[in-house]
């Protein structure tokens, strides 16, 4: 294809995927690998110059921060690290001003794509359960990032780019600091304007967790009488089981028998199973004891394991609960966990949990692992999914290791001791090494809509240089 033809195809093909993604016809990385193939096919740059941009140090470095990033979401305990920061904020600009600075700070040596995603869920819990409107600080926490990128060259994967082409072009990328004069007047007004005028021009939104409900609802759940445990033939006045705060017994089962007022004199016995209405915070401590258990057995065996915890969910209208019950669904083995309690506003649920009928709206106390909030989190089956208390798996021994990593990561990149890419990929390689990395997580953590972006445009690059556009524009603005 003759020069000027190869202009012009290449500015038709740039204008229509401007349209395409202003007017958000199409997914982003789907147009702009639809726009490279087309000018490859055409002709106008070659196949390898057109895919470069996957073995570019940019993409390279990118991906790298994303597993760096994977390991400190997973080992350093982020949600405690904001519980802490914001424990003390009587206001949505105290809170802000205490949660976007140290982001800020984090952004600027971790990619901002996956500390947003990271914070952004932690930010919204906290909000809800403190009676806050998440919306005052789920736009902020993401301006903060921002601005914190704009700190060091490794801070957003935009300057990445920039650094990338910089280094085809003049054989040298930035360095880590290169942006920093810059940035941080940037980072540093930003951040002031942002914490002073966010709380008061944002609207005060809630979701529907924060509006209808909160973890502190009424549930019911069933809990049997262990034999030779402490209640075994005791009375419920003698067992301590009245009067007990924020929970009480509304009926007993005795084989066929269903008691119900309980009377403070009726003994227990082994197997009894004794429906109680109460807080959530009170289920652990009455099965704690040992004189009580799930009368699920399948509830019992997830409440013993250490990788476990509490999580509130809603029943969306569009669930594949609603109107089943959760044996129809076979809930434990489709998602992972068990059904400890069923609340539904204005009207105790009573019988087996198993074979009560679900409704949209139905908020659900279960027991699941570690991984279940980032498996169905956004997804149709619940309208809200909450966790109502850490779940450790005992990944937060390795902190100190992830720290390190990501300070010696910094600090070999800050000095010149090595290139930002290797100091990025040599983080990488310490915490697979050490196995503070799974290989499974790794593959979780790379986010492939944003590499292929930016490979995709990396090689819209070299398309704009070979057909002359970058010469003639570059003229143009010149003069």
């Amino acid at each position: 294809m003759d020069g000027t033809a190869a202009l012009l195809v290449t500015a038709a093909v740039l204008v229509a995927t401007i349209v395409v993604l202003v007017r958000e016809l199409y997914p982003v990385a789907p147009t702009l690998v639809a726009a490279l193939l087309s000018l490859v096919l055409l002709g106008v740059v070659a196949p390898g110059e057109a895919f470069a941009g996957l073995s570019s140090s940019a993409t390279l470095t990118v991906a790298g921060l994303f597993l760096v990033a994977r390991a400190v979401r997973d080992h350093v305990g982020l949600e405690r690290g904001v519980a802490s920061l914001m424990g003390g904020a009587r206001s949505d600009t105290g809170a802000l001003a205490r949660l976007a600075t140290p982001i800020a700070a984090a952004s600027s040596v971790i990619a901002n794509t996956p500390l947003v995603a990271t914070l952004a869920p932690i930010t919204r819990t906290w909000a809800e359960r403190n009676g806050r409107a998440p919306s005052k600080l789920l736009m902020p926490v993401s301006f903060a990032a921002i601005l914190g990128g704009t700190v060091t060259t490794i801070g957003t994967s935009t300057t990445l780019v920039v650094s990338g082409l910089v280094e085809t072009s003049l054989g040298a990328p930035f360095s880590f600091l290169e942006v920093t004069p810059v940035g941080v007047p940037v980072a540093v007004l930003g951040l002031g304007l942002l914490i002073l005028l966010a709380p008061r021009v944002l609207p005060d939104r809630r979701s529907v967790y924060s509006q209808v409900a909160t973890h502190e609802r009424d549930y019911t759940f069933r809990l049997k009488v262990v034999a030779d445990g402490p209640y075994d033939g005791r009375s419920i006045a003698a067992a301590h089981l009245r009067n007990l705060e924020n929970t009480y017994i509304a009926a007993v089962e005795q084989g066929d028998r269903r008691i119900a007022p309980v009377a403070p004199d009726l003994v227990l016995h082994a197997g009894d199973v004794l429906t109680f209405v109460g807080r959530v915070d009170r289920v652990r401590g009455l099965v704690d004891g040992e004189g009580l258990a799930f009368a699920d057995e399948t509830q019992a065996d997830l409440l013993h394991g250490d990788t476990h915890g509490l999580h509130e969910v809603v029943v969306g209208g569009s669930s594949v609960l609603a109107g089943r019950t959760l044996k129809d669904t076979s809930f434990r083995g489709r998602y992972g966990a068990a059904v400890l309690a069923i609340h539904r506003a204005g009207e105790r649920v009573e019988g087996k949990l198993g074979t009560v009928h679900l409704q949209a709206g139905d908020a659900l106390l279960v027991l699941a692992d570690d991984g279940f909030a980032e498996r169905w989190q956004g997804r149709s089956d619940f309208a809200v999914l909450v966790p109502l208390e850490e779940v450790s798996d005992g990944r937060e021994r390795r902190r100190g290791l992830v720290l390190a990593t990501v300070g010696g990561m910094v600090l070999a990149a800050a000095f010149g001791l090595t290139s930002t890419l290797l100091a990025v990929l040599g983080a990488v390689a310490v915490l697979m090494v050490t196995r503070t990395l799974r290989l499974s997580d790794a593959r979780n953590a790379l986010d492939l809509e944003v590499l292929t972006m930016i490979a995709a445009a990396i090689g819209l690059g070299a398309a704009v240089t070979a057909s002359g556009l970058a010469e003639l524009l570059a003229g143009g603005i010149a003069g």
